[in-house]
């Protein structure tokens, strides 16, 4: 079963994106619930205006999702009149939808740890150096590595290592957590106009609306398929 995390956002725009980010909310909705996948809210964020959202970041679940999500990506375009300022000549409105990439969090399993015993350098008399003290630590599911002479015993330096790497692989996780959100911010700056993905128009989203069914459009795929190889 995948998993993806999907935000849809206003980005910049006024009131009235923040309506179409409410409005395009409800119909994706309704598409994950009819091609039978799962989702969770895990943000909703509201517009100033009632009724209205910011940004939402959904996390959705299923088989064969990436067709669905796929056909959603991008920009989304609104052609209708202001329902907060009917008087306002503006009718293209836009908003944005974009996949959060995921941060797996990583338990660290010290049987992925291999060791190299070294031999000590620096000072510290003769009793350091002859003996291989030092250890390499490596952590392969990452790549991460420490190195740690700061004992004469090999054993401690293992402990020690362990513990530095568990910090290491942390930070590692940090810095790339980090970016996932700054990633998340530009999506607010950046919703583009023009090719959008998808096209709505009036106040009535449903009545301009064509619903899809991935599921209908897979079986499809595969009676094609089938009757394809029969030829």
């Amino acid at each position: 079963m995948k998993t993806k995390i999907i935000q849809i956002t206003a980005g910049r725009g006024p009131a009235e994106c923040c309506w179409v980010v409410a409005q395009v909310l409800k119909l994706f909705l309704e598409e994950i619930k009819s091609n039978g996948f799962t989702y969770n809210i895990l943000q909703r964020d509201k517009g100033q205006e009632n009724g209205t959202v910011q940004s939402v970041t959904i996390q959705l679940k299923g088989k064969e999702i990436e067709p669905f999500v796929k056909s959603w990506l991008g920009t989304i375009q609104w052609i209708g009149t202001s329902t907060f300022r009917k008087h306002h000549k503006r009718k293209n409105w836009f908003i944005g939808m974009y996949e959060i990439k995921q941060v797996q969090s990583i338990s660290l399993n010290e049987k992925d740890i291999s060791f190299q015993a070294m031999r000590s350098s620096g000072p510290g008399g003769q009793n350091v150096n002859k003996v291989n003290s030092a250890v390499r630590a490596t952590y392969h599911p990452t790549g991460d590595q420490v190195v740690v002479m700061d004992s004469r015993s090999q054993h401690q330096n293992k402990k020690i290592a362990i513990e530095r790497l568990k910090e290491k692989v942390y930070q590692s996780q940090l810095v790339k957590l980090k970016k996932s959100l700054c990633d998340q911010w530009e999506n607010h700056l950046q919703v583009q106009r023009g090719n959008p993905i998808r096209t709505f128009k009036g106040t009535d989203f449903k009545k301009n609306y064509k619903k899809q069914s991935y599921a209908s459009h897979r079986q499809q795929l595969k009676t094609a398929l089938r009757n394809e190889l029969k030829n």
